[in-house]
């Protein structure tokens, strides 16, 4: 194979993982944004896990609007590299929730596994399909 049939490939791999992932989080956060004050609250609950114990409703807000637009972002490789970042560290929090929490590898894995995607994708960017760019 030449190089340029391994990235074309590589291109589409990305937009596979990066589909996938982007209706993910716009399927989970969607909820969670949605549900108003009550819900924002439960979800920023979870940044007491690293120290910080105020504004869970403003941090609530902000993981689920993170989610959801984030979540786009990553969808259609617009702000790419800014989205993973914010989706890498909502990641973090919910991690730590689970360790604090006593769940343990097997339950916080997940969001350590999502987590180090975001990572990754930083790292990587969104490849050459992006909305805009066809």
């Amino acid at each position: 194979m030449v190089w340029s049939e391994l990235s074309m490939h590589a291109d589409a791999g990305l937009l596979v993982i990066r589909l996938v992932f982007g209706c993910m989080f716009v399927y989970y956060g969607w909820p969670k944004l949605v549900g108003g004050p009550v819900s924002w609250e439960g979800v920023g609950q979870a940044i007491s896990a690293v120290g910080i114990r105020f504004g869970f409703v403003f941090w609530g807000f902000l993981a689920a609007a993170v989610m959801v637009f984030g979540g786009f972002c990553v969808l259609t490789g617009i702000l790419f590299r800014p989205a993973c970042l914010f989706l890498f560290l909502v990641m973090v929090v919910a991690a730590a929730m689970h360790f604090r929490h006593g769940d343990g590898l097997k339950i916080a894995s997940h969001a350590i596994e999502d987590g180090i995607v975001f990572l990754g994708f930083m790292f990587i960017g969104p490849g050459r399909y992006v909305l805009g760019h066809f």
